[in-house]
């Protein structure tokens, strides 16, 4: 490494359920991201914080749970009348701030989807932003350089990974040797797909559909639809026939390979590949039949957190490294903020409210894999919330059923044990838990499990005074008088990205 401190590359996509890599989906035509798989470390039992995009992505930047940083759901954003141009983040520091501070220069290309994304946001110097947080893939919705609305002319991944790589030059003088990579600066560069996201049909170029023009996808589960699922519109239509939905699911991570590859070849040529750390995720799970749903943490009713919403791909790449590795320890998304701050050789600013430390050791390979350097893991969604302590797995709600999973015998989630009295002292041991740790990590502003969220998406920041969810009350709604679909459905419709 030449560079005092590495460059660090981050790759997030929307919507990556944990079965989503070729390792386990064989029928994905993946080479770039294979080829990174073989050369990484890659964590097998990472949560992201919240099962849909918005609180994730704010846990990401913040290292703080929705109830202290105030996302609780995903953000509605312009298309709803009365809403702002709001800095959701506003007076919390952010990886991005935390790295300027210590020299780096910052850009985010894509899907931002945490506050308004008219302007670079505190930290960032160099900006390509999707206005919303998803939609079409031919004429997205973006913000132009002087912050007027456009719909981007390319196809959205080949124009994010092309705005990619314009930073990569900037930053680096170009072609290897235009610049004394002794004395640049380093970057941080975080790429946001709105990738694999719906829509899928009819969507992608025609180079990569076809890719799985004759794939019937049998690595893929074809489960009876569950009771709780929503019926959203496009669903309906990938319950009817998955296949082309799974093909277009498909092409879209085909899509972001051949991006990769683009972005990937650009670092080789400007000659900052070997001071570069890469980092692949995404921002929370998704599921295409698993479990007898299609969507995420709000493709149900009540807002699940099985494992396909709740788990995420997460490798990371360090300059050098030529092996794979496999992390099986439990990790939370919250360690993100102080892991990549570690790596990068800069301090973590501090934060009381910050709720997991730093994983390097375990991407370095200095903290051994085993049971012991598994962390208990918090999940949240408005009114419900999760604790996985070992192979125990609790999931709590105001309105909705307890729900108790043994994942050492009973990895699909198929048997609640919640209401079995051999377990009653397990789950009042864990409610225990649940309660103390998010006492000790919420603030009132910004509390989510009051919250009456229930999918539809946010429309106004806490902090500004806004509140436009109910507050949940005892004895309040039941599931019997909620229906499902409704307001929401523009969101899993496309129209947003969460």
């Amino acid at each position: 490494m030449t560079q005092p401190h590495p460059n660090v590359l981050v790759v997030l996509t929307d919507d990556q359920g944990p079965w989503a890599m070729s390792r386990t989906c064989p029928e994905l035509v993946t080479p770039v991201l294979d080829d990174l798989v073989s050369r990484s470390t890659s964590f097998e039992n990472y949560y992201c914080a919240s099962p849909v995009c918005s609180p994730s992505r704010a846990s990401l930047l913040t290292g703080r749970m929705p109830s202290a940083h105030g996302v609780h759901d995903w953000l509605v954003g312009e298309r709803h009348p009365d809403a702002h141009e709001d800095d959701y983040l506003g007076g919390l520091t952010t990886l991005p701030q935390a790295l300027e501070e210590a020299g780096y220069v910052c850009a985010m290309v894509g899907k931002w989807h945490v506050g308004s994304s008219k302007r670079p946001a505190p930290g960032f110097s160099y900006w390509y932003a999707h206005r919303l947080g998803g939609g079409p893939y031919y004429g997205a919705p973006v913000w132009t350089r002087d912050g007027r609305r456009a719909e981007e002319g390319r196809y959205l991944t080949d124009a994010i990974a092309e705005e990619a790589c314009a930073f990569l030059r900037q930053a680096t003088g170009g072609p290897a040797g235009a610049q004394d990579a002794t004395t640049r600066s380093p970057f941080y560069l975080q790429v946001c797909f709105t990738a694999p996201h719906s829509p899928w049909v009819d969507a992608h170029p025609r180079e990569l559909t076809d890719l799985y023009a004759d794939c019937d996808f049998p690595s893929v589960p074809r489960e009876e639809r569950h009771p709780w699922a929503r019926a959203l519109d496009d669903f309906d239509d990938a319950w009817a026939d998955p296949l082309p939905s799974l093909r277009g699911y498909a092409a879209s991570l085909s899509g972001v390979d051949r991006a990769l590859g683009a972005i990937f070849d650009e670092l080789r040529e400007c000659g900052a590949e070997q001071d570069t750390i890469i980092v692949y995720m995404s921002d929370n799970g998704f599921s295409t039949g698993h479990h007898g749903v299609w969507g995420k943490g709000n493709g149900t009713w009540p807002l699940n957190f099985w494992e396909s919403s709740v788990r995420v791909p997460f490798l990371v790449h360090l300059p050098g490294q030529t092996q794979a590795r496999r992390v099986t320890a439990h990790a939370s998304a919250c360690t993100f903020l102080e892991t990549v701050c570690e790596l990068a050789g800069v301090s973590a600013p501090e934060d009381p409210l910050r709720v997991a430390g730093s994983v390097a050791g375990l991407v370095t390979g200095q903290v051994p894999d085993t049971p012991e350097a598994s962390v208990v893991v918090y999940d949240e969604y408005g009114g419900g919330r999760m604790i996985r302590d070992g192979d125990l797995k609790l999931i709590e709600r105001h309105v909705g059923p307890t729900e108790l999973y043994d994942l050492a015998q009973d990895p699909q989630e198929r048997e609640n044990l919640a209401s079995l009295p051999a377990y009653a002292t397990v789950v009042s041991d864990l409610h225990a838990a649940l309660e103390d740790w998010f006492a000790a990590h919420e603030n009132a502003v910004d509390r989510a499990w009051e919250r009456d969220v229930r999918g539809r998406g946010q429309v106004h920041p806490p902090r500004r005074g806004y509140d436009d969810a109910r507050t949940y009350v005892p004895g309040g709604p039941s599931l019997d008088g909620i229906q499902a679909g409704g307001d929401d459905a523009g969101e899993d419709a496309g129209d947003d990205a969460s």
